[in-house]
């Protein structure tokens, strides 16, 4: 049978081992973290990302099961036009300023 860990041993633990705490760090704050740096322009934020807040919304009754299914249908829908246009950006050559060819020195 496992034993369970009161409020001050969990404390204790984090103190005791370094780097645990980014081991048991909750899915949910990743992906908060990932949305806050893709508001901001620095980073990217992904569909499982979504995924994982709506589910955290759902099971904590913020949002009903219907429209966590809508909002990721959206989402996913748009996530496609999105990485549409980032391949195609991503394609095409830059553009590059009309080169003149050089001149023949004169005899």
């Amino acid at each position: 049978m496992a034993a369970e860990l009161g409020g001050s041993q969990i404390s204790s633990l984090l103190e005791a081992l370094p780097g645990i705490a980014s081991v048991l760090r909750s899915p949910v704050a990743d992906s908060l973290v990932r949305a806050i740096r893709a508001a901001a322009g620095i980073g990217e934020f992904t569909f499982e990302d979504a995924e994982e807040l709506i589910r955290y919304a759902v099971r904590r009754g913020l949002i009903g099961a219907e429209e966590g299914d809508r909002v990721l249908t959206d989402v996913q829908g748009s996530s496609k036009v999105t990485r549409k246009a980032a391949r195609a950006a991503k394609t095409k050559p830059p553009k590059r300023p009309d080169k003149k060819p050089p001149k023949k020195p004169r005899r």
